[in-house]
């Protein structure tokens, strides 16, 4: 009979973004049962970036603020306890998650996902979350996004390799355990706090790459783009599956901030959230649009729309800009 060490009554997070729904599941470990947004907004996970290094292919186009922060603010802000460990040696990162699995505690994975046997779409990209809750001889059992299946399954050698892999947003074979840390604060409380560090964040980006600012910015370095890609349909198109489908994009993330905002307005009766909800409801219909602009652009390598793209940019920036405003604004006045 095959060896296999499966975790009893694990239950799978039903999520769309890969952090979350990692994270949530080591939480249902715990009792801790929160909506996806509710995480999303509680990590103070809403940001944005334009990163372009001379070792990527094409730029690439964040909706959410750096890799392992969302599940270190959650941590933080809920009272408990994170242990991260990050090894340059294979053997010793996966004695790290099966020791852990072995006691009956599920384990939280960074992973580049182009290695992972149950993605159809083979691209580089090494921010990418899912926890493990079980083994054997063969395999490794995986809780990931409903977009990738959730239960999922991958050979131990495959994740060996999506664990190990370097590059942009890489981590040396990073797994992450969570655990309770005493009393649990107030969810209102959390809730406010969390907003008005999200949003101060957003408002005040060290670099005019992040935030606001970086969404104003690549208004203008998407024509650069334009004008210097050597493959203008695999560039845009690629950029846009992965925005939409791959999850790093805009209007995925603002649809979970809306629902934040509507989940978070009807729990402590807070109107003004109720109404940036709304708000966000439309900048998320705004980036899908933008991602619809890339695909055009890939398939007709049309300069008209790129500099719609562009304007949709410029656009979003300020609305943004606003709803984060009047969120701070409304909340200093509450404190």
């Amino acid at each position: 009979m095959e060896f296999q060490m499966i975790i009893k009554d694990f239950k799978t997070f039903n999520g769309q973004h890969c952090e979350t729904t990692a994270t949530g599941s080591l939480l249902y470990q715990l009792g801790i049962e929160l909506s996806e947004p509710m995480l999303f907004g509680i990590g103070e996970g809403l940001g944005y970036v334009f990163w372009n290094m001379k070792i990527m292919d094409f730029p690439f186009i964040g909706g959410r603020i750096k890799t392992d922060l969302l599940t270190e603010n959650i941590c933080k802000n809920l009272n408990l306890n994170l242990e991260v460990r990050e090894t340059s040696s294979v053997r010793k990162a996966w004695e790290n998650v099966k020791s852990n699995i072995d006691l009956g505690k599920a384990v939280g994975l960074k992973l580049d996902c182009y290695h992972l046997a149950y993605f159809t779409s083979k691209i580089h990209f090494a921010g990418h979350y899912a926890s493990i809750y079980g083994y054997d001889e063969a395999l490794a059992y995986l809780n990931d996004t409903n977009q990738q299946g959730r239960d999922a399954k991958t050979s131990l050698e495959s994740l060996a390799l999506a664990r190990n892999e370097r590059g942009p947003m890489s981590s040396r074979n990073r797994s992450f355990t969570i655990s309770k840390n005493g009393i649990s604060p107030d969810l209102t409380a959390v809730i406010k706090k969390a907003i008005c560090h999200n949003a101060h964040d957003f408002l005040n980006p060290p670099i005019k790459n992040l935030g606001y600012l970086g969404i104003h910015k690549t208004s203008s370095e998407i024509i650069k783009w334009f004008e210097t890609s050597t493959d203008i349909k695999k560039d845009f198109q690629t950029s846009a599956s992965i925005m939409e489908r791959g999850g790093t994009g805009g209007s995925l993330f603002r649809n979970i901030y809306r629902d934040f905002l509507r989940e978070s307005g009807e729990l402590i009766r807070d109107n003004v959230l109720i109404q940036e909800s709304a708000t966000y409801a439309a900048i998320a219909k705004l980036w899908k649009e933008v991602s619809d602009l890339f695909m055009e652009i890939g398939e007709t390598k049309s300069k008209k729309k790129v500099m719609e793209a562009s304007a949709l940019f410029i656009k979003l920036s300020e609305m943004e800009r606003t709803s984060m405003l009047r969120l701070k604004e409304h909340l200093d006045r509450l404190s």
